[in-house]
């Protein structure tokens, strides 16, 4: 499981950590693994010209004594310095006393030009707002230049606790990040300013608490979660799920959602909507009823809401079911908040970005910019789990619980229907007894992989991610 905590709590850490160590110890193993990282970027250090830009918070420290240890290995150092008189002294020293040189910010054009590795310890992860104009001056340089960009703890101008990115900022192509992983890390926009992230062990981890603010499941925890029959099993004790979804003018989101939830691993799909020819002909093992929700026989969970265009009927049958219920798409315009909150079983909501901002009243730029705050404030108001669609897929359940990130998915999934193939999976999760927070993540992760497994690089339909996933789920298990 990767993991990540606030700014707040890393500190506190930190605190406690260096009070049992000889001073200035954890910014000398900071600066050694950033050194040691670096080194494999060049390939060949000694000769080469390498360039810090260098604020006034500690990671500018670690920048320049990282610095001093690529001079002592012969590499040309530079290091702009922001603000001189608050530069940190240890580090200048030592960089100094290996060789290295200083420049100021007005004159770090020609530096920066002739650079192969440039490191980026402006501000630290307490900055907030975005870099100032002298800051934002020199990372427009650097990303006119060819140098490699290596970040220190975080790219300076993206915000360590929400991942939002207000104004110019550093694009690395590595960040080096201490102790443990930060919220930014992990969503976008900043995930995408972080370029491959690498986690250097300082010695934080007995010191942080045991629940975070943010967890990545990886393949291990995905694969003890999956629902796998027992020799006893049948359709009814691996689930049953229940689709509405689809209308006369959107069958194909019914045939997509109910191929979500069969190769989801539901034992059996029942279906209600106006689609039912278009789900027999191309998946005959449906159970297919035209009486409505409440009707339509014994289900352990509801999908509903992909394609419903405006018929909020079956949107109220379903709320009022006693069972787990997924909304989406339609269904999330059409459901009262109130019978959402209202309700005792599980539910779990998947809108994408335009979605959300409808649900909240804001724009789509406002979610999409900021996403953590955004699935938080919709799990909240709807008293449910909440899972946000994205470049990052985000599920937010109970205050209090790790939020959970999903970074498995391509931008191939982008294509319409996928997202009512999500639904129809997360419903078999559902359906087989997993938590609302259980299958919005390990759906998450399989779809993601379905969409990379069926692309390979080349356009897809949402109906080839669909056929993916049982090779996705294999992959997951192996």
């Amino acid at each position: 499981m990767r993991t990540a905590y606030s700014v707040d709590t890393v500190r506190t850490a930190e605190r406690a950590l260096m009070e049992r160590l000889p001073d200035g110890t954890l910014m000398q193993r900071a600066a050694a693994g950033l050194a040691t990282a670096c080194a494999q970027l060049l390939g060949r250090v000694y000769g080469a010209r390498v360039v810090l830009l260098v604020g006034s918070g500690d990671n500018g420290g670690d920048a320049l004594y990282a610095g001093a240890r690529l001079a002592a290995r012969g590499a040309g150092v530079t290091a702009v310095l922001l603000s001189p008189e608050r530069v940190h002294p240890g580090g200048l020293a030592a960089l100094r006393r290996a060789g290295g040189t200083t420049a100021a910010p007005e004159d770090a054009g020609p530096p920066l030009r002739r650079a192969r590795l440039v490191v980026d310890g402006i501000v630290g992860i307490g900055g907030r707002g975005g870099l100032r104009p002298k800051a934002a001056r020199l990372a427009e340089l650097v990303a006119e230049g060819d140098a490699a960009v290596v970040a220190v703890d975080l790219p300076s101008g993206v915000e360590a606790d929400t991942g939002e990115v207000r104004g110019p900022a550093i694009r690395a192509d590595l960040t080096v990040t201490f102790g443990t992983h930060k919220p930014a890390h992990l969503i976008d926009p900043a995930r995408e300013y972080a370029g491959s992230v690498r986690l250097v062990d300082i010695g934080l981890g007995p010191e942080l608490p045991r629940t975070p603010v943010l967890e990545s499941p990886q393949h291990a925890e995905i694969a003890a979660l999956l629902p796998v029959p027992g020799a006893e099993s049948d359709k009814y004790r691996r689930g049953v799920v229940g689709v509405a979804a689809g209308s006369a003018r959107y069958p194909g989101a019914a045939v997509l959602a109910v191929a979500g939830a069969l190769r989801g691993g539901a034992g059996a799909v029942r279906y209600v909507g106006a689609a039912g020819e278009a789900v027999l002909a191309r998946f005959p093992e449906t159970l297919v009823s035209d009486r409505g929700p409440a009707k339509a026989g014994r289900v352990q969970a509801w999908v509903v809401g992909p394609g419903a265009g405006e018929d909020a009927g079956p949107v109220a049958e379903v709320l009022a079911a006693e069972v787990p219920v997924l909304l989406d798409a339609d269904g999330l315009r059409l459901a009262e908040r109130g019978a959402v909150r209202a309700r005792t079983a599980p539910t779990l909501l998947t809108p994408h970005a335009g979605e959300a901002a409808a649900l909240l009243g804001v724009s789509r730029e406002e979610v999409e910019g900021a996403r953590l705050t955004a699935v938080r404030e919709l799990a909240a108001r709807y008293r449910a789990t909440v899972l946000l669609k994205g470049s990052t897929t985000l599920v937010a359940g109970e205050p209090g619980e790790p939020v959970r990130v999903n970074a498995t998915g391509t931008p191939w999934l982008a294509t319409a229907g996928s997202g009512d193939v999500l639904s129809g999976l997360a419903g078999s999760l559902l359906a087989a007894g997993l938590s609302a927070r259980d299958a919005g993540s390990t759906a998450a992760h399989l779809h993601g992989l379905a969409g990379r497994l069926a692309a390979r690089g080349a356009p897809v339909g949402a109906h080839d991610v669909a056929e993916a996933i049982p090779r996705a789920w294999r992959s997951v298990g192996e």
